[in-house]
């Protein structure tokens, strides 16, 4: 089924996002396919009766408040504005060259007397070329990025109502100060959530192409399997991040910077090559993606154990040639440490038979160590970002302020991605 032109609400899996971001909820199976082209308490003095949270006389009130900065900023971003929530991307299937012309070669008499700029047939069999005007138009395909999801961060400002509960203005003004800088905060981890959504349904898609019915492209990398392939050995992923540490991250380190490499190179492997016949002959979209243009999320816990105890040195960006380079805490839970290099996810994919959009089923990865993609592979399309303010209430002395997004989350399968990650069953897409 295609995706629909027309904005989806995106505040419940927002919320959802954010929870397991920020360790208030478990990290659970998230349905991301219609989303992508996701302290104290009472005193005994009372409190006052608009919040029902803020105490109404205390000796001193410090405000527990301070600016978050968001994470996964290296991703792409995009603006289409708000008169279309449609992106036209255009790219072109690579073409082979043809037989020589200018010479007489093993194939064909092309200079002989008598001969016309034809193919000069006989008995049916060309034995020249053909003609300077032999049409060779390029061969374009366009794929369609469309969607919208929004979602609203209102705020209630009262005139007065909130006085009762302070000493002196300054103190007012600093609690209104802290309510602004939280509801910032509130704004950023929506904001923060929307890049992991668009992140973890790369991560998936990539997983998918690869492993997935009807796909052969080699994208999807367990680490543990190419050890014990290459080493001869059958060590569990366990044994490999503790026992053996040193040795496994010496080959990852290794096995990433091939895959970086191999990126630079144009060929129809680690993307979808949307191949096609025509004429009896295939034709593939090529890519490359030099060193500057290439992004690498790394699960930094890994990292950050190994700092100490084996090769540090190696376990930073200059060392694997990444200058955009982005350590990931945690993919999508951070309830617990044994959750954060967790992925459990439903993502949407491109269907070769039907040209839309479909559904996977449910994806779940108990350790995703890095994903390596194209800057373009991955993006993040602002359509709308807006902040109102009405007049106040004349009859209760409120205003309300409300910030309204609209976005559209992009993963392209035709740019090059390259996932790593450990497990000793294969996961099933």
């Amino acid at each position: 089924m295609a995706r629909s032109v027309t904005p989806k609400d995106g505040y419940a899996i927002m919320t959802s996002l954010v929870r397991q971001a920020t360790g208030q909820k478990n990290i659970t199976v998230t349905d991301m396919s219609g989303y992508n082209s996701a302290m104290e308490t009472v005193l005994s003095t009372g409190k006052e009766n608009v919040l029902n949270a803020l105490t109404i006389l205390i000796g001193r009130t410090l405000v527990a408040a301070r600016t978050y900065t968001g994470k996964l900023a290296l991703m792409n971003a995009i603006n289409t504005g708000t008169f279309t929530n449609r992106i036209r991307k255009i790219s072109f299937y690579s073409k082979d060259p043809v037989a020589s012309g200018w010479f007489n070669t093993d194939l064909f008499t092309n200079l002989a007397d008598g001969f016309t700029a034809g193919q000069n047939e006989s008995g049916g069999t060309p034995q020249s070329t053909k003609s300077q005007w032999e049409q060779s138009p390029s061969m374009p395909l366009e794929a369609v990025f469309q969607g919208s999801v929004t979602w609203q961060h209102p705020i209630t400002i009262y005139e007065n109502q909130w006085d009762v509960a302070f000493r002196d203005p300054a103190e007012l003004a600093a609690f209104v100060s802290g309510m602004m800088v939280e509801h910032e905060n509130d704004i950023t981890s929506a904001r923060e959530a929307f890049n992991r959504m668009t992140l973890l349904c790369k991560i998936g898609q990539t997983y998918l192409y690869d492993k997935g019915a009807g796909w052969t492209k080699e994208q999807a990398i367990n680490l543990t399997t190419a050890y014990n392939t290459f080493f001869g050995t059958n060590y569990t992923s366990a044994q490999l991040r503790s026992t053996y540490l040193k040795s496994f991250l010496e080959f990852m380190t290794a096995t990433i910077k091939e895959y970086s490499d191999h990126l630079t190179e144009r060929s129809a492997n680690s993307h979808l090559p949307m191949t096609k016949t025509v004429n009896g002959v295939n034709y593939s979209i090529l890519r490359h993606t030099p060193k500057d243009r290439q992004r690498l999320y790394l699960y930094q816990p890994l990292f950050r154990k190994a700092e100490s105890l084996v090769m540090p040195e190696i376990f930073n960006p200059q060392y694997l040639d990444q200058n955009n380079y982005e350590g990931v805490d945690f993919w999508q839970s951070n309830a617990s440490e044994a959750v954060r290099p967790q992925v459990k996810v439903r993502v949407p994919f491109y269907n070769k038979a039907t040209g839309e959009q479909e559904s996977s089923g449910d994806m779940e990865f108990d350790y995703v160590v890095g994903l390596l993609t194209d800057v373009d592979g991955m993006m993040t399309d602002f359509q709308l970002e807006t902040s109102l303010t009405t007049p106040v209430e004349a009859r209760k002395g409120y205003r309300n302020v409300w910030l309204t997004f609209a976005k559209n989350s992009i993963c392209d399968p035709t740019e090059n991605s390259v996932l790593f990650y450990m497990d000793d069953s294969d996961v099933t897409p």
